[in-house]
């Protein structure tokens, strides 16, 4: 069995030759990737280790999809100059629950394990969590970029991040894991897995590693920053972002994403086809059609789209205008200032510079918040 589509656009295949080894081991292969939930969204550059999944399920494999419900509680230290937030048990339910629906976006739900990491890491006991910390030194753990640059600038590293790579390892010994998958900020990760695996009696992993897509503004796609283009975000809002990429980062895109060369010829007509690719994966072909219509009547023709959803305006006189457009499109409030100070907010198609607004200037007005955030306020009668 060939290689070639397994590894593709992978940047790290540890150790040289041992994919192979696995393959010719004569029964499926057990492909792990872990995702904690730390935020509701998969957006399309976390997409990219689950096309490598799906390509090793086309092939007859198992992907062993693991929603890290426990280690969420920690949090990833990976590329981190801080200690995760923690989140209540409730957020990782329901990040934990849109993971899923995202994921079978990529995914063939027919060779997809799905476990939760609290099924064993919740059961160790204190020796058992004792024996796992036998497994490296606080040295080993310590060459790691983000702890070295932390301690270098006297910023603190908890124990619970020091352990954070163990629990994760221990993840592979757990569903017996013949390849591991992630980004290449997981390397640290993946490769102690094969340590902790060899210290348990396991057949160390396969370790395969894809790229981080750079977004729009040139920086790693997140959901934190908001640069990203979830796999479930409505089919308009896919197409728009996509539009957004720079003609230099295009061909990345293609490769990373679409898997395949980017079309010759005109820049603008190869960002348009991707965006079709990245909404019929998501939504199918009547999507994309809508989609791209949307696209040509509010950004190329400047009009308003026909559906404009309605946002009830709050009482009082006047209106504290960064609190509806925080309330209407889930902005902050400081982002809501920065958009007005900028003067990209637009009231019945004038720019609107003033924090404070009449009440009667805005009943029933079309607000426009950047360029593709479109709301209708609506003057609910006072109930008597």
């Amino acid at each position: 069995m060939s290689t070639e589509r397994l590894a593709r656009n992978a940047v790290h295949l540890l150790p040289q030759g041992a994919l192979e080894a696995k393959l010719k081991l004569g029964r499926p292969l057990r492909v792990k990737l872990g995702i904690d939930v730390t935020s509701p969204d998969i957006h399309v550059g976390r997409a990219i280790p689950l096309q490598r999944m799906r390509a090793f399920q086309d092939e007859g494999h198992v992907g062993v999809l693991i929603i890290g419900d426990y280690t969420t509680r920690i949090g990833d230290p990976s590329g981190r100059s801080s200690e995760r937030p923690i989140l209540s048990d409730g957020e990782i339910d329901r990040n934990a629950k849109t993971y899923l629906e995202q994921a079978m976006v990529v995914l063939d739900p027919e060779r997809t394990e799905v476990r939760h990491n609290g099924e064993w890491l919740s059961k160790l006991s204190y020796a058992d969590v004792v024996r796992l910390a036998r497994t490296m030194t606080v040295a080993r753990i310590l060459e790691r970029d983000d702890f070295a640059n932390r301690m270098a600038a006297q910023e603190p590293v908890s124990v619970s991040e020091l352990l954070y790579p163990l629990m994760q390892a221990y993840d592979s010994v757990a569903v017996q894991a013949d390849v591991e998958l992630g980004g290449t900020d997981q390397l640290y990760n993946l490769l102690a897995g094969r340590e902790v695996m060899e210290h348990y009696g396991a057949e160390p992993q396969v370790v395969l590693t894809t790229p981080l897509l750079l977004s729009w503004d040139g920086t790693k796609m997140s959901s934190s920053v908001g640069n990203n283009i979830p796999l479930l975000a409505p089919p308009e809002e896919q197409f728009g972002r996509t539009m957004r990429i720079p003609d230099s980062l295009l061909g990345e895109w293609w490769q990373l994403i679409a898997e395949a060369d980017m079309p010759s010829g005109d820049p603008m007509a190869a960002k348009l086809e991707l965006a079709r690719f990245i909404v019929r994966r998501s939504w199918g072909d009547v999507a994309v059609d809508r989609a791209e219509a949307h696209f040509t009547r509010v950004v190329r023709e400047g009009g308003a789209p026909d559906d404009i959803p309605e946002h009830a305006l709050p009482a009082g006189d006047p209106v504290h205008l960064p609190a509806v457009l925080a309330d209407a499109f889930g902005l902050s409030t400081s982002e809501a200032r920065r958009l007005i100070a900028q003067g990209g907010v637009r009231v019945n198609g004038a720019v609107v510079g003033d924090l404070n607004v009449a009440r009667s200037s805005l009943a029933d007005g079309l607000v426009q918040a950047g360029k593709r955030r479109f709301v209708r306020l609506v003057a609910l009668e006072a109930s008597s």
